[in-house]
């Protein structure tokens, strides 16, 4: 098992419920959240497919790197995901 850092960077207009469905769906592919940080709607340096902020989501967490895989292919394709950066630590 390892750990890795997810990073995300979510359409603002997104409604909180489905933003919340969203979000839970993604912690049940780790066994285990260690930290977990909502930073809120922030400004974009660039704009993403004609946004010009996002809702950005940080995760510390633990899971099988089979898992990884399946995760980051769900991520590629969600369009409510504008960016993301998953890293192993």
């Amino acid at each position: 098992m390892n750990n890795y850092y997810l990073t995300l960077v979510l359409k603002p207009n997104l409604e909180e419920k489905a933003r919340k469905e969203f979000l839970d769906n993604i912690k049940k592919s780790f066994v285990k959240v260690t930290k977990e940080d909502f930073w809120g709607n922030k400004p974009l340096a660039y704009p993403i497919k004609k946004n010009t902020s996002g809702y950005y989501v940080h995760f510390e967490a633990e899971a099988e790197p089979k898992e990884i895989k399946a995760l980051d292919k769900i991520l590629k394709l969600e369009e409510d995901v504008l960016r993301y950066l998953l890293i192993r630590r």
